[in-house]
């Protein structure tokens, strides 16, 4: 690749035996090409940026150290681990890192046996490591080590807790390193967040975290009696600063830190000596994101995915149009929610750590007393929503549809049954990109019809999400499900008055005749182009966009079956169960017997591209809509 400089260290090395062949001292240089290799590659072929610049140091240190991939390490979150893709025989092939056809931009199992565990949702590391170490010791492979790299906020989740709980029982080795860099996509919040600023700014803890790089220094003279010097160690820490170091120590794991991050010498040194340290520990390191490109360090949220950029000066690399464009339905959603809760003060928003993502932002900047980023905690996010419906609130719990899997049991338990009036937002519904299989929301509709009392719907365009948003806020409509896709809309002008749309009504874009085309959410656009072909050609087929999965608009569907022969369903998100089960369901309750053909998802996990690549692969873009059409009359 041209970022790698011919002779340099990075360019010898192939997979982490090679750079363990390296001395110490060459480390630094080492930790130098990776970083520009990351920066110049990622400025020209796009992807996460700021956070793997973060864990250069902290990458090299573990392959250093560890006998990976024999020593299992697992990364989380995913997009933390360029740097540990570049070192394990993935360079010459990066870039193709989340394009169509290529490496993955996360960790994946299939893809390298040095990724221990595949990663793209949070703070599944610890759970998964301690899994692995408890296997090892059940095995007598008592020399294995496992680490798990937990950063960018995921330690603000629930599960990364219940697997420590878990884990300060276990005599296995296991490794917790906590890449603390105050940052998930957006800063983190939370108390977790306040204890460890205060355990890194603490004069008197930093003082004992000095005695303790010196002491463990020490080691290798120590020999066999390395335990005793950590029980002194202990020992000196619980007497002096106990009030700091409670939290870790209290689920009965050695806390070492907080170190620098950014010293490959110092972390080879500790991570050296902890290996001789038995049971489990956790290791806290302060790092940068963004470490090493000044604009990334400076503004942390822009650069944690900036795009493609000039890698000298900075400059993101925009795309120009010459007519107006649509806007992102996310930002329709940050604006849209303002103009509610500015009519109605009931109104409240809430995201688990995605608020720039989600554009909720906006609402947390004018309105801060009524918008919430929980962080990583959607079960959270849920409960604490239908606390606040309990009370008279409609709260506007917006979470990526791929995320909301995580909360699922809350979605039933602490929603539905109980009928509150919480609206999910299901952002990044449907395919979702160059993120992949991980992130794609191809599920939530038929997970979610499935539960009583909950309302499943999905605008073609912005206007149609301004007033199903606008709905959802109306007395006694109870949980309210809205799914849209990521990325842009049709309608530059999409700003207008909101108006209710009735609960189950679908609508009629055009009457046709032998064929009709049902499509539900923005994937609709595709159908319309579709049968404007058709059109140029003589066949005059119907096309009806049903805005509800739950309920179906029945009325409109027996409408449907008396008229044409054929259906065709159409949607962004799996086919098993999907809105395309739930029109054959309808079906065969009210005896229509016509031949229903669906285009979706299909039944296999799809990997990453554009979203175009995508619906094209899987066959339900507007090609795929025309042919189909051709086919059956």
């Amino acid at each position: 690749m041209e970022s790698i400089k011919q002779g340099s260290l990075l360019s010898n090395i192939n997979v982490p035996e090679d750079l363990r062949k390296l001395s110490k001292k060459q480390l630094q240089e080492v930790c130098d090409d990776v970083r520009q290799f990351i920066i110049d590659s990622v400025a020209t072929h796009g992807g996460h940026f700021g956070a793997s610049l973060g864990v250069v140091e902290l990458t090299v240190a573990l392959h250093y150290v560890f006998n990976t991939p024999d020593d299992q390490l697992v990364w989380d979150v995913g997009h933390q681990a360029y740097g540990h893709k570049i070192l394990t025989g993935r360079k010459d092939r990066f870039d193709t890192n989340r394009v169509y056809g290529g490496i993955s931009g996360f960790p994946k199992r299939s893809e390298s046996e040095y990724d221990a565990f595949g990663v793209g949702h949070s703070s599944t590391s610890i759970s998964a490591a301690l899994g692995m170490a408890v296997a090892s010791a059940y095995k007598k492979e008592e020399e294995r080590q496992h680490i798990a790299v937990i950063g960018d906020g995921s330690m603000t989740a629930g599960m990364a807790f219940e697997a420590m709980n878990h884990a300060g029982v276990e005599n296995s080795n296991l490794l917790i390193v906590l890449n603390d860099n105050c940052m998930a996509i957006d800063p983190n919040v939370g108390a977790l967040k306040e204890y460890l600023t205060d355990i890194t700014t603490s004069k008197t803890y930093n003082r004992v975290r000095d005695e303790v790089w010196k002491t463990l220094g020490r080691f290798s003279k120590f020999g066999k009696n390395a335990q005793e010097v950590v029980a002194t160690v202990e020992k000196s820490i619980k007497a002096s600063v106990l009030e700091h170091s409670n939290l870790f120590s209290s689920l009965k794991l050695r806390y070492f830190g907080p170190v620098d991050g950014h010293d490959v010498d110092g972390l080879v040194k500790l991570l050296e000596d902890l290996k001789n340290i038995s049971g489990p520990k956790i290791l806290h390191c302060v790092t940068t994101k963004g470490k090493g490109f000044e604009l990334a360090e400076k503004d942390q949220t822009k650069w944690h995915a900036p795009g493609k950029f000039n890698a000298t000066t900075g400059e993101i690399v925009k795309k120009t149009y010459e007519k107006p464009q649509p806007p992102k339905y996310q930002d329709v959603f940050g604006k849209s929610i303002i103009e509610l809760a500015k009519a109605n003060d009931k109104i409240m928003g809430i995201t688990p750590a995605m608020p720039s993502g989600s554009s909720l932002n906006m609402m947390m900047k004018e309105m801060p007393d009524r918008a919430f980023d929980v962080g990583i905690a959607e079960q959270h996010a849920v409960t604490f929503s239908a606390g606040l419906a309990t009370q008279g609130m409609v709260p506007y719990c917006n979470i990526y549809s791929t995320f909301m899997q995580r909360a699922y049991d809350q979605v039933i338990h602490d929603v539905c049954l109980q009928n509150l009036n919480v609206v999910f937002c299901l952002d990044r519904a449907g395919v979702a990109g160059a993120d992949g299989s991980t992130h794609h929301g191809a599920y939530d509709v038929a997970y979610m019809r499935c539960i009583p009392n909950l309302v499943v719907s999905a605008p073609m365009n912005e206007k149609e999400l301004r007033n199903l948003m606008y709905t959802a806020q109306l007395p006694d409509q109870g949980p309210f499900s809205i799914r849209y896709p990521r990325g842009q809309g049709v309608m530059p002008h999409w700003e207008s008055p909101f108006e209710e749309i009735g609960i189950g009504t679908g609508r009629t874009i055009v009457e046709g005749e032998k064929v009709a085309v049902l499509t539900i959410g923005h994937i609709g656009n595709y159908a319309v182009e579709a049968t404007k072909r058709l059109q140029e050609e003589g066949i005059n087929i119907g096309h009806y966009d049903m805005r509800f999965i739950k309920p179906l608009d029945e009325q409109l569907l027996g409408d449907i079956f008396q008229k044409y022969d054929k259906i065709i369903t159409v949607e962004d998100g799996c086919l098993m169960g999907g809105f395309g089960s739930a029109v054959i369901e309808f079906m065969a309750d009210h005896n229509h017997i016509k031949q229903v053909y669906r285009l979706g998802i299909p039944d296999r996990l799809v990997d990453h591209g554009t979203q175009e690549e995508l619906h094209k692969e899987c066959h339900y873009d507007e090609e795929a809509i025309y042919q189909k059409v051709k086919e059956i009359l």
